[in-house]
């Protein structure tokens, strides 16, 4: 048996839970968007073609804010081309992800979607192909009330009222050099300025999120996030981190560890945007916008449409099926600790985005004229994002250990925690890590008085599966939450065993000493 203890206390909190930590991603990429949250014709769509299954299951996710439209594809994206008739909108070549864009779906669509779905909108402005004079103008478009060609343009297309869009994506990686326009920091910095500068003009109130390194692993990773915001400190509020990860050659071990990386990723560019600070001498510090994380197969497992050269790609198609990965017990316990390390992490990643929603490396699958279903990590993100409420509480974990052989010794148990004096509730969320044996946790609940367990569940291998057991068209249910029996409290003392390879949660009644 594994051993872990927990010690939480009232009085010792990494702030407020950011409501924009559980965000998600729609860019216009295989069949996110078509056949994905759009499909008019379908036997659940309504009148503006959105799928309300997929509706139903975004907003039993939780997501509070979704990035739109990319992603690679914003970078070569014009964003009139969404607007007006739909008939008359111009048939495209998406060069990020070889495909055609028709262009039925635009901003006027998402922004309807996105108001059904009851979600904020973080909207990404084209920084590869495009630029300053591209990005104040689609700002004015979508956020002045009316009077100029622009605005006035919005409300003959249908949007009497401006969409009040407040969040902005400056670009999207433009630190790879796959990307659609690819710059150096320096060529960034100064366009990401004079751009956000520009944008700021039209409306004073938006926040504007910098592209920070695409992955730790970029070897510009650190001096990227040093020169960007030397050049944009004074317009940025947020700089963006992206992270994926996979199980590689059967190293579950260290698979199942990626939170240390996302904890070190996360804490280096905290550095490096203070750094930056300290040497402005700026009062105003920068926090994170993860804006795209989650587990993602990309060494291509059997099945995958996407070609690996441009050679091997193919005829143009519209929303060909690419990367969806089909996701197991061990992926969704990764995402439980996933969001763990963005939970104690909240007091400087107050924007976070699981990439992408729907089909595409997403919590949810559909298919076209058919049903949408939950894949196992549906359910790490949405316990999270009901329950993980008021303040977040510093968790400080001591458990047994074990080797990986790229993070060296981990521990088996991951924790987070969170209070909410509202309404009285301690919610724990813990992760074994342990492929073989239970772990026995014991959680001290400092400055509470704990008086009962109200709800424990668990995700865990299914009995007569193994850890790759997934939910499918046909067996949408296989992998989900069951009750975590035996969850009790003894004083001021929590205790649960969460079975091998499991992720689980307790949420505890308490009151505050």
């Amino acid at each position: 048996m594994t051993r872990a203890t927990v010690t939480l206390d009232r009085d010792f909190t990494v702030g407020p839970v950011p409501c924009r930590l559980f965000g998600s991603f729609v860019e216009h990429m295989g069949r996110c968007v078509y056949t994905g949250i759009y499909e008019p014709g379908h036997p659940t769509a309504d009148e503006n073609g959105y799928r309300q299954d997929v509706l139903d299951l975004t907003a039993e996710m939780g997501v509070s804010v979704v990035r739109y439209p990319g992603g690679n594809f914003v970078s070569g994206y014009e964003w009139e081309d969404g607007v007006g008739p739909a008939a008359s909108r111009p048939r495209r070549l998406d060069g990020a992800w070889h495909t055609v864009e028709t262009n039925a779906f635009g901003l006027h669509e998402f922004v309807g979607w996105a108001r059904k779905a009851d979600v904020e909108i973080m909207e990404a402005v084209n920084l590869g192909t495009r630029g300053v004079d591209a990005a104040r103008r689609l700002v004015e478009y979508a956020n002045h009330p009316g009077g100029t060609e622009l605005s006035d343009l919005r409300r003959a297309n249908g949007a009497e009222e401006p969409f009040g869009i407040t969040l902005w994506c400056l670009g999207n990686e433009m630190d790879g050099p796959w990307q659609i326009g690819h710059k150096t920091a320096d060529e960034y910095g100064r366009l990401a300025l004079e751009a956000g500068k520009a944008m700021r003009l039209v409306d004073p109130s938006i926040e504007l999120v910098v592209c920070g390194s695409s992955g730790s692993g970029m070897p510009t990773f650190g001096e990227w996030e040093r020169i960007v915001l030397e050049h944009t400190y004074d317009v940025a509020d947020y700089i963006s981190l992206h992270a994926y990860y996979e199980e590689k050659d059967g190293d579950a071990a260290s698979f199942l560890a990626s939170a240390v990386d996302m904890d070190h990723f996360i804490e280096s560019v905290v550095a490096t945007a203070d750094a930056v600070r300290a040497q402005r001498k700026a009062t105003k510090r920068i926090n994170l916008s993860f804006d795209e994380w989650n587990v993602w197969y990309q060494t291509a497992r059997e099945g995958d449409d996407m070609p690996a050269t441009i050679e091997a790609r193919g005829e143009w198609r519209e929303h060909p099926r690419i990367i969806e990965d089909e996701y197991n017990v061990t992926d969704a316990v990764v995402v439980g600790t996933l969001l763990n390390s963005l939970l104690r992490h909240g007091d400087r990643v107050a924007i976070a985005n699981q990439a992408q929603l729907v089909n595409v490396i997403a919590p949810i699958r559909s298919e076209e004229g058919g049903p949408a279903w939950r894949q196992s990590i549906f359910w790490p993100f949405a316990r999270m994002s009901a329950f993980a409420r008021g303040q977040i509480l510093s968790a400080r974990t001591s458990s047994d250990r074990y080797e990986t052989a790229r993070f060296g010794d981990v521990d088996v148990v991951d924790t987070s925690a969170t209070w909410d004096a509202e309404t009285g509730r301690v919610a724990v969320f813990a992760a074994n890590r342990g492929l073989d044996e239970a772990a026995e946790v014991s959680v001290a609940l400092h400055g509470f008085a704990a008086n009962r367990v109200v709800q424990a569940e668990v995700l865990t291998v299914p009995e007569g599966a193994d850890r790759f057991a997934s939910n499918t068209e046909g067996a949408a249910d296989r992998v989900g939450l069951v009750p975590l029996d035996g969850a009790a409290i003894d004083g001021d003392v929590l205790t649960f065993t969460l079975p091998p390879l499991s992720w689980g949660w307790v949420l505890v009644e308490a009151t505050a000493r």
